[in-house]
């Protein structure tokens, strides 16, 4: 369910995602009072990505603070190619698991609640994901936050060994064969990840 105009007229940068919303009900003398809990996960479609619950006695007033919290505490996550993860990752909170897998090209986003709107959110094209633990879409939303914090790419993990890219993503590109493509390769992902 994508809105895009629901409240947030001036940022049409972001994309936000209505996850889930959760009745509740409090129990007083004259009878029950209901508010609603909503979960909304917001992002840029260029590797940006953030989540937010909001409660509150009216619907739309709960989506705003939800949306608002979600933009405070967006991450960064860096993709391959600008359309799948770098590496195959799993992500825990509480009961929820999920494992998080790169795909190739023209897999679409295989992934089911939840975990879908993430992904449609961070701009994600191409990826493989299974919740193996608790389907209570905020676990499962923290689940794979938690697993998209570790994502690292080659130019990182190349910084910190001190090491150039092609080395690093040589291994991955050794199978397309000479060590030319694989330094082609890596030069073509760090043109992307400079834009």
């Amino acid at each position: 369910m994508a809105r895009n105009d629901y409240g947030d007229r001036g940022d049409s940068e972001f994309v936000d995602k209505l996850v889930h919303i959760n009745r509740v009900a409090k129990v007083v003398k004259g009878g029950r009072r209901f508010a609603f809990a909503a979960l909304v996960v917001v992002g840029d479609q260029k590797g940006r990505v953030g989540f937010g619950h909001g409660k509150a006695r009216e619907v739309p007033e709960a989506i705003r603070k939800a949306t608002e919290t979600a933009k405070k505490s967006m991450i960064r996550v860096p993709l391959r190619e600008g359309r799948t993860l770098h590496h195959d990752i799993t992500g825990r909170h509480g009961a929820g698991k999920v494992l998080l897998r790169a795909a190739p090209p023209g897999t679409g986003i295989i992934a089911g609640g939840p975990m879908r709107a993430v992904f449609e959110c961070i701009g994600v094209q191409d990826v493989v994901t299974k919740s193996q633990g608790s389907s209570n879409p905020y676990n499962m939303i923290r689940a794979t936050f938690e697993a998209l914090k570790s994502q690292v790419s080659p130019r990182i993990v190349a910084a910190k060994r001190g090491k150039k890219v092609a080395e690093i993503i040589g291994r991955r590109t050794r199978s397309l064969g000479s060590e030319t493509e694989a330094a082609e390769a890596a030069e073509a992902l760090t043109e992307t990840a400079d834009a």
